[in-house]
């Protein structure tokens, strides 16, 4: 993986933890920030407006990207986000194309104690090609080494069995069941599982690991979405 910033060796430790605009590259796939710049091609906005219509992702992941205007809101949302190195958003991108596959998007939950928080989806043509999981990896490990992240947390829903086997495939190891713990796109509260991964923890070894067994499953869909 290689990308298309570096910190500076004299930057400041105290902006250590901001989250810098990078575009990630994977080979036949690039994590590009999201914001206005991404607007420009037609099919990205198009894609987020698909992407808003699904129904997995409006389950578990709610995008307010119903038209143009509304995704444009959004990418300017996320611009703000850039600007403050408070959270930093990926488009997950082919290659060739520019074509959109799905999202990424890491926040601070507490920045002072180094503590943030993934989320991920991906649109139907790109599940079951490991899209979600080499992204996720691909940020996790970049928010380790260049914006100094402590822990990173993801939360899912319990029912979301898909995003639960992408977070054991990168390395998150799962620490309980939050009840009641999230409003989701049905308008319920879901319970929901939460995984974590320190900076000190091992890189994942086994892509293809399966979660762990919880002592309160529930069925439902599933996709390649977390909040």
């Amino acid at each position: 993986m290689s990308t298309s910033a570096r910190l500076p060796a004299s930057r400041n430790p105290a902006d250590r933890r901001a989250f810098v605009r990078t575009t990630l590259d994977l080979g036949d796939v690039l994590l590009h920030p999201w914001g206005r710049e991404a607007a420009e091609p037609e099919m990205v906005l198009d894609g987020l407006i698909a992407a808003a219509a699904d129904p997995l992702i409006a389950l578990w992941n709610p995008l307010a990207t119903a038209d143009r205007s509304d995704a444009l809101v959004w990418l300017e949302s996320r611009d703000g986000g850039w600007d403050r190195g408070a959270s930093a958003s990926f488009a997950v991108l082919t290659a060739t194309d520019g074509a959109l596959l799905g999202s990424v998007t890491l926040r601070w939950v507490d920045r002072a104690d180094g503590l943030a928080m993934i989320g991920y989806w991906t649109l139907p043509a790109a599940r079951g090609r490991g899209v979600a999981t080499r992204a996720t990896r691909a940020v996790t490990s970049w928010a380790f080494r260049m914006a100094d992240a402590r822990r990173i947390e993801i939360a899912h829903a319990v029912g979301n069995e898909a995003s639960c086997r992408v977070a054991h495939r990168c390395g998150y190891l799962p620490e309980g069941t939050l009840r009641d713990s999230h409003r989701f796109g049905d308008g319920a509260y879901h319970d929901e599982h939460l995984h974590a991964r320190l900076a000190t923890d091992p890189d994942p070894t086994n892509p293809s690991g399966e979660p762990t067994v919880y002592g309160n499953p529930t069925t439902g869909q599933a996709s390649d979405t977390s909040r």
